[in-house]
């Protein structure tokens, strides 16, 4: 099993920036993909950005040129750095490790508001 535990959320003006933590235990080894997904009420929950363990990144179109997605596989966490903030990014943000064969394992989320 793997745990994900995120860290970083809270509310922002628009045009303000977070900066979005998830660190990985337990068993670490193998993981492929570590990446954040969002959710909104009615919606289905997307990706926002993902990371694979060689480095390869993979955006969501509306957050390209805002965000940052960067990982440090010596700590098993991975950030996601969010600038230039919108309305539209309000959700809750999922933190997302993948394995092959194995799956999915999904952190808890953590509320990202941005509201003037």
């Amino acid at each position: 099993q793997v745990q994900l535990v995120e860290s970083g959320g809270g509310l922002v003006q628009p045009g303000g920036s977070l900066r979005l933590t998830c660190v990985a235990s337990g068993d670490v080894s193998n993981i492929y993909t570590m990446g954040w997904h969002r959710q909104v009420p009615g919606k289905q929950r997307e990706l926002v950005a993902n990371i694979a363990s060689g480095g390869v990144t993979n955006y969501l179109d509306s957050v390209k040129g805002r965000f940052t997605i960067s990982r440090d596989n010596a700590q098993n966490t991975v950030y996601l750095q969010m600038d230039s903030l919108k309305v539209e990014d309000t959700g809750v943000y999922y933190c997302n490790a993948y394995k092959f064969v194995l799956g999915n394992y999904w952190g808890q989320g953590t509320q990202v508001t941005v509201s003037s």
